[in-house]
């Protein structure tokens, strides 16, 4: 199963209702449960200026990219300030609080997905009271790597790799990557992962993905969900056996099973972020089409070969 949709940004400039948990804020769920998501909850959010959320906690996983703006963001006893570009991973548990001066634009990712409102036992709890935001404002600081930045990250992108993931062999363009996502970077691909579990997450991860003209990854699939939010660029993609052209605002989700395949004929780079719940496992996260394509078409000898004798 997958889905195709785009970001309508209209949603952004009417924030829901203010309320003494939150202010000036606007979300829209992208993938979910009625697009056949289990794991998954991809959304965008944005603040007005001055917009806020109050303290809380979670019962799920979330991770945040921030698109535009900055993001004042308290988490874990550290008060951080984040602009485009700038991530973070919100584990299970974890008090935070939200905020933005001038406003800001995010994609946020859950895992699992939120329950209903009217569910027995919610998934949100906020504190009682506002924050205090002129401290938050004070307290609030670009973030440098080190130990008092473990739930935060910032990644401007690479540039051009024209040199190092040079494609001029036309018999390479279209062929599988590798069954070791390490050597997907043959293929014109190159991956920055954003959050894992080395940043604290336990559930899912964040990544960004840039193909080069050229770039490929032939047909796969998963035994997890994956979304993806397209940054830059026009990609070519197959989500099983059915064609799409996606460029900067289209979101596709990709269920467990989904045979996917994208190719960057040109002319720009092209620039994705990519999300996937629940985590990989350590063996056999991808499944090639032409590989096993290949062995069924060649078939397999019997036990024993020919050659081997009997009993």
């Amino acid at each position: 199963m997958h889905h195709v949709g785009r970001v309508d940004w209209s949603f952004a400039t009417t924030p829901g209702p203010d309320s003494p948990t939150a202010s000036g804020l606007a979300r829209r769920v992208l993938i979910g449960p009625q697009q056949g998501a289990a794991h998954t909850e991809l959304a965008v959010g944005a603040f007005a200026p001055g917009g806020w959320l109050a303290r809380h906690v979670h019962s799920f996983e979330e991770a945040l990219y921030i698109l535009e703006g900055d993001l004042v963001i308290e988490i874990d006893q550290q008060v951080h300030r984040l602009v485009a570009g700038d991530f973070a991973i919100i584990p299970i548990g974890t008090l935070h609080t939200l905020a933005s001066d001038a406003g800001v634009r995010w994609l946020g990712v859950n895992t699992p997905p939120r329950r209903p409102s009217d569910a027995p036992v919610p998934d949100t709890v906020f504190a009682a009271e506002p924050p205090d935001l002129d401290r938050l404002r004070a307290l609030a600081r670009r973030s440098e790597p080190g130990p008092l930045s473990r739930y935060v990250g910032h990644y401007e992108g690479t540039p051009p790799q024209a040199e190092a993931l040079r494609l001029g062999d036309d018999n390479r363009a279209r062929r599988p990557a590798g069954m070791d996502t390490a050597l997907m970077a043959y293929s014109g691909i190159s991956v920055k992962m954003l959050i894992d579990r080395g940043l604290g997450a336990d559930l899912l991860t964040m990544f960004t993905v840039d193909y080069e003209v050229g770039g490929a990854a032939q047909a796969h699939d998963h035994p997890f969900e994956e979304t993806y939010f397209f940054l830059a660029g026009t990609v070519e993609a197959v989500l099983d056996g059915t064609s799409h052209t996606l460029r900067p605002g289209d979101v596709v989700f990709a269920g467990v099973g989904s045979v996917h395949g994208f190719w960057n004929d040109g002319p720009d780079r092209v620039r994705w972020i990519e999300t996937q719940a629940p985590q990989p496992p350590g063996r056999h996260a991808y499944r090639w089409e032409p590989t096993w394509k290949e062995l069924a078409d060649r078939g397999i000898e019997p036990w024993p070969g020919p050659d081997k004798g009997g009993a």
